[in-house]
């Protein structure tokens, strides 16, 4: 029985892990990959009236990617061998792929129209995710409501960014 218990923390510490560190990779590639001041000029681009101070995208962000790993192992742990879970799941590492790639593309690029292609595509994964997912597990399908609304929003924020400047 401890093992069985043992196994199940370690599969949601993991899950947790692999998708804080999606977020903290994907900040560190976009920062060391641009070569302008792009990200260093974030705060001097032309910004819409709704944009959200830069302290709030820290902690929504820490919140989103703990969700994420929450969700995921609420799924994991209904048995891999379910083909609803591996589908599942293959779309959780698709969409945190895409989540991985935006900031990439937004910053490091500093291409705010690639990436704002790109988060469409991302919106419409973590769609089929929690779809996936409410097949498995309601409340792992539910615990992605707040990544659905911030991805909507960010990508509304994306828009504007590009648009105005």
């Amino acid at each position: 029985m401890k093992n069985k218990y043992a196994k199940g923390i370690l599969a949601l510490v993991g899950l947790i892990v692999i998708s804080q560190l999606a977020g903290i990779f994907s900040g560190m590639l976009s920062s060391s990959a641009s070569s302008s001041s792009f990200k260093a000029t974030y705060s001097e681009l032309n910004q819409p009236s709704f944009s959200p101070p830069s302290w709030v995208f820290g902690p929504v962000w820490a919140v989103l990617y703990t969700l994420m790993g929450i969700s995921a192992y609420l799924v994991y742990k209904k048995g891999i061998k379910n083909p609803d879970v591996k589908a599942a799941l293959i779309f959780f590492f698709i969409q945190l792929f895409l989540n991985f790639l935006w900031s990439i593309i937004f910053f490091g690029l500093n291409n705010p129209l690639l990436a704002f292609a790109e988060i469409v595509i991302l919106w419409g994964f973590i769609m089929a995710m929690i779809i996936s997912f409410k097949k498995v597990s309601s409340t792992a399908a539910y615990l992605q409501i707040p990544y659905i609304l911030w991805a909507s929003f960010a990508a509304i924020l994306n828009f504007a960014i590009w648009i105005i400047n």
